[in-house]
Order: C-alpha cells, then structure tokens, then sequence
C-alpha cells in the first residue's frame, strides 16, 4: 500500500514539473507568431502621426473599432451570462458534470466569436496600412513583456530636445 502511494506521488510530481518546465519562465511572454504579424489598434492609434496615417486610413481604422467594440459588448453580455450560469452550476454538491459540459458547448462558441472578431479587426487595419507604415510600427512596438508604447517614439535612448 505504501510502495503504491510512494509510486502515485512520484508519478504527480513529475507530472507537475513537467507542466512548470514548458510554461515560460516568469516575466516573459510566450512566443506569439500571430500577435508578431498585426498590430492592436491602440498601437495604431497612439502612433498615428509617427507612421503618417492619413484621414482615409484614420477614418477607416475609427469606423472598423467602433464596429468591433460594439459586437464585443454584444459578446461579452452573451458570455458573462453563460459563465454565470456555469458558474452556478459549479456550486452544485454534487456537481451535474453533464449540465456543465452543455454549459460549456455554450461559452465556447461565444469565445470563439470573441476572437474571430479581434482577428478580423487587426486584419483589417494591418491591410490598411502601407508596407513602410507596417515596418515604422515594428520599431515602435514596445519591446519586452509589459513594456509600456512608446507613443511616436522608436525604442533606444531619449533624443535631445532640440531634436524633436
């Protein structure tokens, strides 16, 4: 009994450093091709006279975020729902695990929508923007995992005020 147990123990911890050792390490941010090719519209937005966006591009970008944002709130009330019943479905003693699965096929395709929406909208203003526009926003986006934009600035040492 005691050898199984011994035996049990060893097979969960291993398990468990083999989960820790593929996740990264503290502060750094997982490799995220997708991510790598577009550009979030905030970085968009706040660089907007460093890579010369002109009116027709902004005027795009602005009605394509106030599209996204307005189907992202029809989302988010559709999911808040479902994980609030999912929610409460898990306090069950005990809990139904078929009643959770189904609840679960129902926030899944509402995830899913979620994310083809911020797919689509990134892949929208990236179309949008110049090949010359796409590179000036490479440089600008901040470096490192929690760095904070640089609004119109490249990455590197502050430039003297007589260069601005």
């Amino acid at each position: 009994m005691r050898a199984k147990t011994l035996l049990l123990s060893a097979v969960l911890l291993v398990g468990a450093l083999s989960a820790i050792a593929q996740q990264p390490p503290p502060g750094h941010a997982p490799h995220d091709p997708v991510g790598e090719a577009l550009f979030p519209p905030e970085l968009v937005m706040q660089n907007q006279q460093a890579i010369g966006l002109d009116e027709a591009q902004k005027t795009f970008i602005r009605s394509e975020v106030l599209k996204a944002q307005t189907r992202f709130t029809e989302l988010q009330w559709q999911l808040q729902d479902a994980m609030e019943t999912l929610a409460g479905l898990m306090q069950q003693n005990p809990v139904g695990e078929q009643k959770v699965m189904a609840q679960l096929d129902k926030i899944l395709p509402i995830e899913r929508e979620v994310k083809r929406a911020q797919l689509t909208l990134m892949i929208r203003i990236k179309n949008m923007l110049t090949p010359e526009q796409q590179d000036k926003l490479r440089q600008l986006r901040p470096s490192g995992p929690g760095a904070p934009p640089q609004p119109g600035r490249p990455p590197g040492p502050p430039r003297p005020p007589d260069a601005e």
